[in-house]
């Protein structure tokens, strides 16, 4: 039996699920962060299995793959700077706290 392109779908989907659970349950914004990081990295595992499975010659899954790696290194760094700037102001960084917009 070989693993075929369903069962990596399945497992993005699956891992994709946990971070949009995780993401949407937590208060804590450095465990939604890490949720984020999940879901982007299932979307990883989806495009390269549907590159090496339709056109095993091409590598625009893994380029696309790096891509989205690139924007998750970015998002970390803006986002954990934020979350550092709101842990400075409320001396806590749970969501519920956090009415930055409000006037």
């Amino acid at each position: 039996m070989s693993i075929g392109l369903t069962h990596y779908l399945v497992l993005s989907a699956v891992l994709f699920c946990i971070g949009l659970y995780g993401a949407l349950t937590r208060r804590n914004a450095v465990i939604i962060l890490m949720c984020i990081e999940l879901m982007l990295n299932a979307v990883n595992i989806s495009l390269i299995a549907f590159s090496s499975y339709i056109v095993p010659q091409l590598l625009t899954g893994q380029v696309f793959a790096i891509f989205v790696m690139v924007v998750a290194a970015a998002e970390i760094a803006v986002g954990l700077a934020v979350v550092l700037a709101i842990f400075r102001h409320f001396s806590g960084i749970d969501t519920n706290d956090i009415n930055l917009l409000k006037w």
